[in-house]
């Protein structure tokens, strides 16, 4: 359970003392005090995680478990992706829409079973568990029920060697592929483990008690492979892999065709047209969007930040970073953001603007670093 810190409003998760044990710097985050990085630094640490494991902290994420007579087809009136072909152990990401197709948030879901009857896994993010939790339990009152799992931790152990470490304490992982989970023993302990993560790399996210997670975690840092990652590392190897942070690339301004994640809406659900915002998304599908989210090359060795404008050659705004950042994998910066749609296409040459001055950049197709996921 996350507690109250004295010194400040800030939550801990259950991993808090761990992180300070191991040289943390803790900086605020979504409500918790979290570690942005430990004392080898951000860069060593993004370069661990790629090349061997990095155990990451997401202990303030959201989880919760929705229950119902059909939960999946309950659930795909809030999201347009296709939960009902879910089969159980199958985790799919998708997005809780408002009415107008803006994204109040992104998610994974989880079909599994519970004595014989369907329910669905959900985690969703820190800074939007509240008003997600709330706003899925009033929309779907009467026909299904959602359960906060506030009494668990969450562990991401990410990383080319993050198989061969867990499968020392719950040999079972072996079993998983990428985007598939079930529940485990890891260590003695009763755990829901999926193949999954937030850095474009092979590894699980591990969803324990709270009262077990130090123990756990701590053993897995033990091995020469595994060694603590903070938020820093976390934000960098995301934008490699060009996934979106919520509250910077997708808010309840954006759309899914807008943030290039078209991709979320199945065929079936396209066909159905009974998601939140499905008159405008489908609208868009069709016509196009007079925006797009893209990644970004500057030029040179600096990074340029979110809220950077965007030009094009010829001096006029067309657009504005959301992320922005050095790639340690790459050895140069990069960034994404949105851009008027007849400047998106790869390659497309850009101005950004860095500290009053112009730096020349160009459109890119992302990610920035292709993927490591076990897929079979």
């Amino acid at each position: 359970m996350a507690n109250a810190s004295p010194e400040n409003e800030h939550l801990k998760t259950p991993l808090y003392d761990l992180h300070v044990a191991h040289g943390a710097r803790m900086v605020p985050f979504a409500g918790y005090d979290m570690p942005v990085q430990y004392p080898a630094g951000i860069i060593t640490e993004h370069k661990h995680t790629r090349a061997a494991a990095g155990l990451f902290d997401v202990s303030h994420m959201g989880q919760a478990i929705l229950r119902g007579d059909d939960v999946a087809a309950s659930f795909e009136k809030l999201v347009p992706g296709d939960i009902a072909g879910l089969e159980v152990g199958r985790m799919r990401y998708t997005l809780l829409l408002n009415d107008n197709g803006g994204i109040r948030d992104d998610l994974m879901a989880t079909r599994i079973e519970e004595n014989g009857v369907f329910a669905l896994f959900l985690v969703v993010n820190a800074a939007c568990k509240d008003a997600d939790f709330a706003h899925i339990a009033d929309a779907l009152a009467g026909e299904a029920e959602l359960e906060r799992l506030d009494d668990r931790a969450l562990l991401a152990l990410q990383g080319p060697r993050a198989e061969e470490a867990l499968a020392g304490f719950a040999p079972a992982c072996r079993d998983l592929v990428f985007l598939e989970g079930g529940e485990m023993n890891v260590d003695g302990v009763s755990a829901f483990v999926t193949r999954s993560g937030y850095t474009g790399e092979d590894g699980f996210e591990i969803s324990l008690p709270a009262d077990r997670a130090a123990e756990i975690a701590e053993k897995l840092l033990a091995l020469e492979a595994v060694e603590p990652i903070g938020l820093g590392a976390r934000d960098s190897l995301r934008l490699e892999a060009g996934l979106c942070l919520y509250g910077h690339d997708i808010d309840e301004t954006t759309t899914p065709v807008e943030a290039d994640l078209t991709w979320t809406i199945g065929k079936r659900r396209r066909g159905s047209t009974d998601f939140p915002g499905a008159a405008t998304i489908l609208d868009q599908i069709a016509k196009g969007t007079a925006r797009k989210r893209v990644g970004l090359t500057p030029q040179g060795r600096a990074p340029v930040r979110e809220g950077a404008p965007i030009r094009d050659t010829n001096g006029e705004a067309i657009g504005q970073v959301t992320s922005g950042g050095f790639a340690p994998t790459l050895d140069r910066p990069i960034a994404m953001g949105y851009v008027a749609s007849g400047h998106a296409a790869p390659g497309q040459a850009l101005d950004i603007e860095l500290r009053g001055r112009s730096v020349a950049a160009e459109a890119a197709a992302m990610p920035f670093v292709e993927p490591n996921y076990k897929r079979s």
